[in-house]
């Protein structure tokens, strides 16, 4: 069986992925055109139905799930890696509401989160993820909510952390933080759906068995990274949710959702 597949080029994507699609191990019969975009590509391509199987942000499941149901494998959840809300200085806490902002996508976990923290906040710009530091500090935007590597990168560069979006979301809730998560669209069988929920599963077993040696698919896709930094990224986003979700994880992007239809309601 064919079938198409989108993730990020983030080190967390290619990681969990690498062994899936380079067939490092039995894909049984399945064969995959695989997609590597932006998450907010992934996002909006969803709104269309575009690709069988595809890593989603969970502040988007609202829009597609008469289309997509969730996988237990290959999520992108958990504590301490949430967003970041950074400026070139310190800014009070009141004022955020009337700054210029850039999120990474309209429809992505971080702007949904930026949105519980800071209802008022209105003038949103938005960007892709890798050009936000350099909008605040070139004066383009007052602020931006960062996420991916940028996480470890937004101090080299002189900027401040404003709030931790996902340390927010912790305190207030009590749960993990859900970013994204591996979906994939309700025509495909739900014999097929189990298969693939396994393989994604073993192909993340897979990259453990020779980590923290990275793989030439993971480096290739992260170029301008450096081996700290993709091992860093890979460290904070796989983890056990990564492996199968489980009831915790599934509690936190119910939560999450359930948070998102009240913003919207």
């Amino acid at each position: 069986m064919h079938l198409s597949l989108g993730f990020s080029p983030c080190p967390n994507d290619t990681f969990i992925f690498d062994a899936l699609v380079n067939k490092k191990i039995d894909t049984k019969d399945f064969t995959f055109d695989t997609h590597l975009e932006d998450v907010e590509t992934l996002n909006n391509w969803a709104l269309q139905g575009k690709l069988a199987i595809t890593k989603l942000s969970f502040a988007v499941y609202l829009k597609v799930k008469d289309q997509y149901d969730l996988l237990n494998s290959g999520s992108a959840l958990g504590r301490g890696c949430g967003p970041l809300l950074i400026a070139r200085k310190d800014i009070p806490k009141e004022e955020i509401k009337n700054l210029r902002i850039a999120i990474p996508g309209e429809n992505t976990t971080a702007n949904l989160l930026f949105s519980i923290a800071f209802p008022e906040a209105k003038n949103k710009k938005i960007m892709v993820f890798s050009e936000i530091e350099n909008a605040v500090l070139n004066g383009d935007v007052d602020a931006g909510v960062i996420i991916h590597e940028n996480r470890f990168t937004y101090q080299l560069k002189g900027l401040v952390k404003l709030m931790d979006m996902g340390e927010f979301w912790e305190q207030t809730t009590g749960n993990p933080i859900p970013l994204g998560g591996i979906f994939i669209r309700k025509d495909v069988p739900e014999a097929t759906r189990h298969q693939l929920d396994q393989l994604i599963h073993q192909s993340l077993q897979n990259s453990y068995t020779t980590y923290p040696q990275l793989s030439d698919y993971v480096k290739s896709h992260a170029q301008e990274m450096d081996e700290q930094v993709m091992r860093q990224h890979i460290d904070l986003y796989v983890n056990d949710f990564s492996l199968d979700l489980g009831q915790e994880g599934k509690a936190a992007v119910t939560a999450l959702i359930e948070a998102a239809e009240k913003i919207r309601s």
